[in-house]
């Protein structure tokens, strides 16, 4: 027969094996944690070292002579010089100027329409239960599945037979149409987390849909606009091979084409490179700085609650 003294003394030893299984559990996490930790920092040590150093040489050799790179690629030397950068400033072709405007061109007016646009969609695609709706939702993945090389002949022959080959206006027509899909998901996601009572409230009080999108629903999708924001800027700006083919080299240039432009046959200044590709990078950069604060919450707002 079990009496109660019985169970007592059974429930006392359960408890009392558990609590060692559990202490051993945790040492043993403790071990293994403890073990792994350097072996870690070792190897996200690794992986910093071989993104920072290419960008290391680069501002580092942006202020040295072209016989101090030939000598000592990888090492500080002094006095510094800005000579590359004068070299880069006046150029007499204007290579820098001249990329610099069409970059700043292409890249303003080819995020911010897209970003509109794929917002337009977004709360058309989420909002609407119509046909041409769910059609949507199964073509715009499509522009994320095909490679882009795969696209460039058929673009180059609708931009001459249009006549906007070696044109910016035909160049931001191609990134706009490109750069839909990606803005496009990123948005439905975040346009789900919106209530739709919000919407209908403002129809109550009077608001048609396209002042209800303007004036209630863009402003709430800021954290995913400055997402799509970022992504489409960075991807135009540094883009080389779409504006070296279809500006063409005799129409036009952008940064990234002028760094290729920067070397030629007969004329190789190393220097002026690494200080062209330093000039390049401080307005992408300034951008993520302003909108960083933005860049997360608006990738993983929708994934949260969707």
């Amino acid at each position: 027969m079990i009496t109660a003294e019985s169970t007592d003394v059974i429930e006392d030893t359960t408890e009392d094996t558990t609590g060692r299984a559990r202490r051993r559990t945790h040492r043993r996490r403790s071990v293994e944690a403890s073990s792994a930790g350097p072996v870690h920092t070792g190897i996200a040590l690794v992986v910093t070292a071989i993104f920072i150093y290419p960008i290391y040489l680069v501002v580092l050799n942006a202020f040295k002579t072209q016989d101090d790179i030939y000598k000592y690629p990888g090492l500080p030397v002094l006095p510094l010089t800005v000579q590359n950068f004068v070299d880069v400033f006046t150029r007499p072709d204007a290579l820098f100027w001249t990329g610099l405007l069409n970059s700043i061109q292409i890249t303003v007016i080819g995020t911010l329409v897209s970003t509109v646009v794929a917002a337009m969609m977004a709360h058309y695609m989420v909002r609407s239960s119509s046909w041409f709706a769910k059609l949507l939702w199964i073509t715009i993945p499509l522009g994320l599945m095909i490679p882009q090389a795969t696209t460039l002949l058929p673009l180059l022959r609708m931009l001459r037979d249009f006549g906007l080959i070696g044109s910016v206006f035909g160049l931001i027509i191609v990134y706009v149409a490109g750069n839909l899909p990606f803005g496009v998901l990123v948005f439905t996601g975040f346009m789900r987390t919106i209530p739709k009572g919000i919407e209908e409230a403002a129809a109550i009080d009077g608001a048609g849909p396209v002042r209800t999108f303007w004036a209630i629903v863009f402003p709430l999708l800021r954290p995913a606009g400055a997402s799509v924001v970022i992504f489409l800027a960075v991807g135009l700006w540094n883009d080389f091979i779409t504006p070296l083919i279809i500006l063409g080299p005799a129409s036009g240039s952008t940064v990234t084409v002028g760094m290729y432009r920067q070397i030629s046959e007969h004329v190789s200044n190393y220097g002026a490179v690494f200080a062209y590709m330093v000039l390049a990078t401080i307005p992408i950069v300034i951008l993520f700085v302003f909108l960083q604060k933005y860049f997360v919450k608006g990738l993983l707002s929708g994934a949260a609650k969707g």
